[in-house]
């Protein structure tokens, strides 16, 4: 015999799966509760409708934000272990994934792996990248020939669509996912 719900007596089941006895007060229990189901279904399904919603209004600027969070996690994943790209300092607690060539004005090499490193705080943030410093360290890391292709690369305009975003942000997210089981 199951338990009441409300009053914790035992009670004979008078309809399928029923948790609440027949008694005055667990009614009205069961009615509360029978509410508060309610109520919380129709949260679920309002946080849904809200969700699709914010999804059908993004901007290509929100798909952009998106993407550069998880590229730079990426970043930061990939050069971890090694040195701040301008000062050669090793890389603890919190580091940038430092752009060589700036997104304000080389927006085609916002998501260019060759153009961006692992920089301590003081030389990407109060150095502003430190970037005769990068210049020097930058083609002993990726090598000289990437170097000029990426030199190349800064004149050539780039522009992402929004289905691009999404599959860059996909992959990235795939790259994340796959480098910590490696």
């Amino acid at each position: 015999m199951p338990r009441c719900k409300h009053c914790r007596d035992k009670f004979e089941q008078y309809e399928f799966n029923n948790k609440f006895c027949k008694k005055e007060d667990c009614q009205v229990a069961k009615g509360l509760y029978n509410l508060d189901k309610i109520k919380k279904q129709k949260q679920k399904e309002w946080k849904k409708r809200k969700a699709e919603t914010k999804e059908k209004l993004k901007t290509k600027k929100d798909y952009e934000k998106e993407l550069q969070v998880v590229f730079n996690k990426y970043i930061r994943l990939r050069d971890q272990n090694k040195t701040c790209i301008s000062c050669g300092t090793p890389l603890k607690g919190k580091f940038d994934a430092g752009h060589f060539y700036p997104v304000g004005s080389y927006k085609n090499l916002r998501f260019n792996e060759d153009n961006v490193h692992a920089q301590c705080v003081h030389c990407n943030q109060h150095k502003h990248g430190a970037l005769n410093e990068y210049s020097l360290r930058l083609p002993e890391r990726i090598g000289q020939e990437r170097f000029n292709k990426l030199n190349e690369d800064r004149l050539i305009e780039l522009h992402y669509s929004i289905p691009e975003l999404i599959e860059l942000k996909v992959i990235y997210k795939d790259k994340i996912k796959n480098y910590h089981f490696s």
